[in-house]
């Protein structure tokens, strides 16, 4: 599997930032300083760059063929909820029929600091475009092993959900209402997100998980011939989703959170849900990574005991400015060039009147 192959990071080949000083230019003690520290900065990113991850395969929380012991037996690490099957191929979270819901979750909790978790699966059915629903999801949560409405498990979960999201269903209340969706507000599904919950945040279902939501891409994934790959990276509080989904093994950047603060000690697992419309939620294989690196002692030595994003009011804030209409923005546009205006004017007024009363003064 090309796509599943790891890969140190070479190191580049770059100039050094000395090259940069224009020779037989005299500088300020001053100038030299910031150049000095400069040089510094920039000398421990490039090191930082060169650093070669490890990378180990962690056979306990990973689920791959031939699934030997897995819903069957005590001994096994990983266990079956709900309508979830194994087959040969594949654990089938779902069948293609409606009102389905299943699960695979680990039973051994994760205790990692820096992971990575690769995700073979696939999803397929009769049911055309926007006929078919309604997702799987990929977790890392306090909780384990409890039904729900969001993809399949509870909601106001603790800990990270990845939702491969198949059903518009935002796109459709709209059109029930007749309402216009503009082109900067569509989405296009099958659609992949990612949220971070404390146990008291709920997935908004009719929204499509927009008010929370840290992030996401449009992942045309149903009904492929060639296999699809999701790739969820955490290290050093930085949450990195990736997908491979085009037959060219090659990773496409979903979305790049840094700030995303995880407890250890949570289980992983896998879930899907159909309603009025249905898919075949497969998952093939699960793979964690433990990945080693070096931390300083202050992060090393800080405790996370609920998940967090750092900044979220202001991730929410740029995502709303993205989502604005194309004359949401021409109207505020506008309006904030009529208001530059009227201030002008009523400065021009004011400065007029004033310096009239001033020449008045020397009669």
């Amino acid at each position: 599997m090309a796509a599943a192959s790891r890969s140190n990071r070479s190191s580049s080949d770059s100039k050094s930032p000395i090259s940069f000083i224009s020779r037989g230019t005299r500088m300020p003690c001053k100038l030299h300083l910031y150049l000095v520290l400069f040089i510094f900065t920039a000398r421990q990113c490039f090191a930082d760059d060169d650093h070669e991850m490890e990378e180990f395969l962690k056979r306990e929380f990973s689920l791959s063929k031939p699934y030997q012991g897995v819903g069957s037996s005590g001994s096994s690490h990983w266990e079956l909820m709900g309508d979830a099957m194994v087959t040969t191929e594949q654990v089938r979270l779902t069948p293609d029929m409606q009102s389905r819901q299943g699960a695979v979750w680990s039973r051994i909790p994760c205790h990692l600091k820096d992971w990575e978790m690769q995700v073979h699966f696939r999803i397929h059915g009769q049911g055309k475009k926007n006929l078919n629903g309604d997702g799987l999801a990929i977790w890392y949560t306090k909780e384990r092993m409890q039904k729900g409405p969001v993809f399949g498990n509870r909601d106001n979960f603790t800990g990270l959900g990845v939702f491969v999201d198949t059903y518009p269903n935002e796109e459709k209340h709209i059109e029930a209402q007749k309402k216009r969706y503009t082109p900067r507000t569509q989405r296009i599904f099958p659609f992949v997100l990612a949220m971070v919950g404390n146990g008291s945040i709920s997935y908004d279902h009719e929204r499509d998980g927009r008010p929370t939501e840290l992030g996401g891409c449009n992942a045309m994934v149903r009904n492929l011939k060639h296999d699809t790959f999701l790739f969820i990276r955490y290290i050093r509080r930085r949450l990195t989703v990736m997908i491979d989904i085009d037959g060219q093994h090659e990773w496409r950047d979903c979305l790049d959170i840094p700030g995303v603060r995880l407890p250890q000690g949570y289980y992983f697992g896998a879930t899907a849900i159909t309603g009025d419309l249905s898919d075949n939620h497969d998952i093939v294989s699960l793979k964690l990574y433990q990945l080693t690196l070096l931390w300083n002692k202050k992060e090393d030595e800080e405790e996370i005991t609920i998940p967090s994003v750092d900044n979220m009011e202001l991730l929410r804030v740029v995502q709303s400015q993205e989502g604005m209409s194309g004359i949401a923005i021409f109207f505020t546009v506008l309006f904030s060039m009529l208001g530059c205006i009227f201030l002008i004017v009523i400065g021009l007024v004011v400065y007029s009147h004033w310096n009239e009363s001033r020449r008045k003064r020397f009669y």
